[in-house]
């Protein structure tokens, strides 16, 4: 049982209702609390949840449209996604109660303070290093518009400006973070067919691929549903047209590919977590045709040229600068 479940469930009591648990982890929380609903914008959390309870969990970047008599927000690691999803439950709470539950080295006492603009915050517990917090919705806000708190900026590239609009919570929201910015200086040469962007946050590469390749079929995939709301956007900005899904991982992925190109993931929440970037060079070949690629950017600290080598091809290095390596590999 993840931490924070089990600070809750020391409240039991509180959420025996018709409680929205948003953000919530993929464990038996729901089972432990049978009137409550879910709500995740995880896919591989969500695949979970509906395997295990199904049809009690909503995977969607608003809250559910069925009723909740109070909600639970688990703190995600992003100060502005925090606002927009607080607001997005509290507007649904007016007179009603709302909590916050994460973890202390989250900072969930100086997201607590966010709750101040609804009523009075309050700790409730302090256990499993977490706290919980809750707040009457006396000064309920208006329902937020996800789309007015995107932001946008501009990349000038060598065929053209592109338009980059990244959503609260999105990696490198509202910049090109350095790994990408390598990545992009070395796209050349990609073999003709079905590229894939893995782990397309923001879509900057996926639009730049589907601008450079216009013959090729281009998908977009990343595990986090405001990232694929906001490739969306990107893509729409420029004028593009791609397949944009979620999925957990590679596995998500489509077959036959002749190119893998990715930034991918080692962090989820404040944790360091790889294992999405280790099955993606592990499961490579099953979704690259023969002859097909992976090109990646990495920090020069993670050791991936050993696990290329063990389960795709020859590792080579195509460039090393400001701490990063961008790796390439080519299928048998």
């Amino acid at each position: 049982m993840d931490p924070r479940s089990e600070v809750l469930l020391r409240q039991a009591e509180l959420f025996g209702g018709r409680t929205l648990l948003a953000g919530l982890p993929a464990d038996d929380l729901l089972g432990q609390l049978p009137e409550a609903l879910g709500w995740s914008w995880h896919a591989g959390d969500q695949n979970l949840l509906q395997a295990r309870f199904a049809g009690r969990s909503d995977f969607a970047v608003t809250p559910p449209q069925t009723d909740f008599e109070t909600a639970v927000l688990f703190l995600p690691k992003s100060r502005e996604l925090t606002g927009y999803l607080l607001d997005a439950l509290a507007s649904h709470l007016p007179g009603k109660l709302l909590y916050l539950v994460g973890e202390k080295r989250a900072g969930v006492e100086r997201a607590a303070k966010q709750m101040s603009i609804y009523g009075t915050p309050r700790k409730l517990d302090s256990a499993r290093h977490c706290q919980l917090w809750q707040v009457r919705v006396d000064q309920a806000p208006a329902a937020p518009e996800l789309a007015s708190l995107a932001q946008r900026y501009s990349l000038q590239l060598d065929d053209g400006p592109l338009e980059v609009v990244t959503l609260p919570g999105v990696f490198s929201h509202g910049r090109l973070d350095i790994g990408s910015a390598l990545l992009l200086n070395h796209l050349q040469q990609l073999p003709g067919g079905h590229l894939l962007d893995f782990g397309c946050g923001a879509g900057v590469l996926g639009a730049v691929l589907k601008r450079r390749y216009p013959e090729s079929l281009v998908t977009l995939l990343d595990v986090d549903a405001f990232a694929v709301a906001s490739s969306r956007l990107t893509l729409a900005a420029n004028g593009l047209e791609a397949n944009v899904i979620n999925g957990d991982g590679i596995a998500a992925a489509p077959s036959e590919l002749s190119a893998i190109l990715s930034n991918p993931p080692f962090h989820q929440g404040v944790h360091t977590h790889y294992q999405a970037s280790e099955d993606l060079l592990r499961q490579a070949c099953r979704h690259l045709r023969k002859g097909g690629q992976i090109r990646l950017v990495a920090n020069r600290f993670l050791k991936y040229p050993p696990l290329i080598e063990q389960h795709i091809g020859t590792c080579h290095t195509l460039a090393d600068a400001d701490g990063f390596r961008i790796y390439q590999a080519t299928r048998a």
